[in-house]
């Protein structure tokens, strides 16, 4: 099976590193035009120099954006959609804050809102009027296993990607008849540089080193191990394809068997 992406183009959210990176390169090897977009314009020209160019009419970019200022957001994303139109979007944006329900007060709730539903939301209704007019797209939201197993420590996650995946099975069902498929990735433990960051700061609060944090989260895995970055990439990358025509309004786990309940 060789995934063909050639004249498509995709947008894909928080990719200057991480799974967001590695979902873009996926894209990019099979074919795809693949926009960056991040906050770190820097870091974003690093990496646009080492996405695959494998034939004369892919052309990559990148967009600068900072999905913690909603504001902001929603000028610059308008922005681009008044000039560009795109066949795959990768809802991807940075996690927010961890925390207890104790310690979570109103605010945070809202932030997380703006940060990984409203982004999302506005993000994905300005790229559908072009999927709808040619009866194709792909949206693929990068959600977490926290939807169906809430994870300790991260409520605002938790509740929050819980209702940007309910927004999602909705839009499936409305835009099913366009040939366009809605999917949220519900992401397991992945060596990037946000686990490292979330197992130092749980390394600190419990009093343990890094190195047995992550022995117990791996070993709490059937596989015994975190996902490499390529194995997250090559999901997307499927979903994108046509061999993904009829799948749509799914949560699909990505997480060595982590998840007990599906």
């Amino acid at each position: 099976m060789k995934i063909d992406l050639t004249g498509k183009t995709a947008l894909v959210g928080a990719s200057s590193q991480g799974l967001g990176f590695a979902s873009a390169v996926s894209l990019a090897e099979c074919g795809a035009s693949v926009f960056l977009m991040a906050r770190n314009e820097e870091m974003l020209k690093i990496v646009l120099a080492k996405l695959p160019v494998n034939h004369a009419q892919q052309q990559h970019g990148y967009l600068v954006a900072d999905f913690s200022d909603y504001a902001a957001y929603k000028i610059i994303i308008h922005d681009f959609f008044a000039e560009h139109e795109v066949d795959i979007l990768v809802n991807n944006t940075n996690g927010p804050q961890s925390m207890t329900a104790a310690d979570a007060e109103v605010e945070s709730y809202q932030n997380a809102f703006d940060l990984l539903f409203k982004t999302v939301v506005e993000t994905t209704m300005l790229a559908v009027p072009h999927m709808v007019s040619q009866k194709s797209g792909r949206i693929i939201n990068i959600s977490s296993t926290s939807i169906v197993e809430p994870i300790a420590s991260l409520v605002l996650s938790n509740s929050i990607r819980s209702a940007t995946a309910a927004w999602a099975k909705t839009l499936s069902n409305e835009l099913a008849q366009f040939n366009i498929t809605v999917n949220n990735i519900l992401t397991g433990n992945f060596d990037t540089q946000r686990i490292e960051k979330m197992i130092g700061d749980q390394a600190d609060s419990k009093g343990l080193s890094t190195e047995e944090v992550y022995r117990q989260r791996a070993d709490a895995i059937p596989m015994k191990r975190f996902g490499k970055p390529e194995e997250y990439g090559q999901l997307v990358a499927f979903l994108a394809s046509d061999f993904a025509a009829y799948i749509t309004g799914a949560d699909i786990p990505i997480d060595g068997g982590l998840l007990r309940s599906r």
